[in-house]
């Protein structure tokens, strides 16, 4: 599955991570007033994001009452797996060990590198 789950925009990325950080379904007005923290946006730009989700398939879409309330159908987890999965193989042509090198000259500090050698020995 993880192949098939295309890389989003990122507008349509924002209001993905707005819903992942809500518990359950919620309605667009809940939605918008979270983006308004982090990504404010007009009620019609958040809808036709909505649209555009719910056409590719991350999001479902249930009437309740006068209103309708949206849920994410893909899990943040596997997104994150699948857009790893894709940079590893297009961008370190499949090699771990170019991803290692990058990860290592990107500024990350020693902490940071530590944490993702336990992460990694966890794995096994």
């Amino acid at each position: 599955m993880r192949d098939t789950i295309r890389r989003l925009p990122d507008a349509e990325l924002e209001v993905m991570q707005a819903l992942w950080a809500c518990d359950g379904p919620v309605t667009r007005a809940d939605l918008e007033e979270k983006l308004t923290q982090t990504h404010p946006m007009a009620t019609t730009t958040l809808l036709t994001l909505l649209t555009r989700l719910k056409d590719k398939g991350f999001v479902s879409v249930q009437p309740e009452g006068r209103s309708r309330v949206y849920a994410p159908l893909v899990t943040q987890e596997a997104y994150l797996a699948a857009q790893s999965h894709r940079f590893l193989h297009q961008l370190c042509g499949g090699k771990v060990s170019v991803l290692a090198s990058a990860l290592c000259d990107s500024g990350l500090s020693k902490e940071d590198l530590e944490e993702l050698r336990e992460l990694l020995k966890e794995g096994d």
